[in-house]
């Protein structure tokens, strides 16, 4: 995983709180869309987070399947433990779910033991892509399904009242990852691991006039707290930039896509 970006007590529960805005809960109808659960199945979801997918695909599978979720943050296993019901009261029409500590470069799973892998906003932390790749190949059964989502930072519009400070705002903000350009690369690399490729889809997040309870308004907080250890921006600077955007009101702007790529090992 890429060192940049710490994903400690202060920032897991940022992370939980854009989980919950209405652009990422859109986010997660399109992945549950794309992969069409069926029950049964056994699923594995690398970089569980919070575990919001986890617990929404655990309903798609039903009793019969299973769900674990897998990340190197014991805040974040901790958050979503602490979520999941007691297995006393859990939904009965729900499968399991279970969260384990691991990378996805050595995910702590069997061979062949799930029929789908899911990795949305993951490999862009990841430096070694193509064995983080043949690990969702090795614990998936032929046959199964590889669901990768990542952004392409380089599509961002985000309007600004200071066009250059916003350019070293986000220069330095590329850094918090191994590859924010990864989609452009995913095809290839999902091919040279023996996937084939069934499905892409662009998923853009467009927020217009600033709201707070939207995915653009938490990163404001996210870019915040690691620009200033990691650019030539200071404190100072930073707080400049996030006031210049809030007090933007109607006039906000800001569009980002993410890329899905659905795959079935060969």
């Amino acid at each position: 995983m890429s060192p940049a970006m710490a994903f400690d007590e202060s920032t897991s529960r940022r992370v939980v709180a854009t989980y919950r805005t209405p652009d990422v809960i859109g986010q997660r109808r399109t992945v549950l869309a794309a992969l069409d659960l069926k029950p049964g199945e056994d699923v594995l979801d690398i970089g569980s987070g919070p575990g919001f997918l986890a617990r929404e695909m655990s309903a798609e599978v039903g009793p019969d399947g299973s769900v674990t979720g897998v990340d190197p943050s014991q805040d974040m296993l901790s958050i979503a433990r602490a979520a999941l019901a007691p297995a006393d009261s859990a939904p009965a029409d729900s499968a399991p779910v279970e969260f384990r500590a691991g990378e996805a470069i050595a995910l702590p799973c069997a061979e062949a033991s799930f029929d789908v892998v899911t990795s949305t906003q993951v490999y862009e932390y990841v430096h070694d892509v193509p064995a983080a790749l043949t690990e969702a190949w090795r614990v998936l059964r032929p046959g199964g399904r590889l669901l990768v989502l990542d952004t392409d930072w380089g599509s961002i519009v985000w309007r600004s009242s200071d066009d250059d400070r916003m350019r070293r705002v986000l220069s330095a903000w590329d850094g918090h990852l191994a590859d924010p350009h990864l989609p452009r690369r995913l095809t290839g690399l999902l091919e040279d691991v023996s996937f084939s490729v069934t499905h892409r889809a662009a998923i853009p997040l467009l927020n217009v006039g600033y709201d707070p309870d939207t995915y653009s308004a938490g990163l404001i907080g996210f870019v915040s707290a690691f620009v200033p250890r990691h650019g030539d921006i200071t404190v100072g600077g930073i707080e400049s930039w996030a006031s210049d955007l809030r007090g933007l009101g109607p006039a906000y702007f800001f569009s980002l896509n993410r890329y899905l790529f659905l795959a079935v090992k060969n």
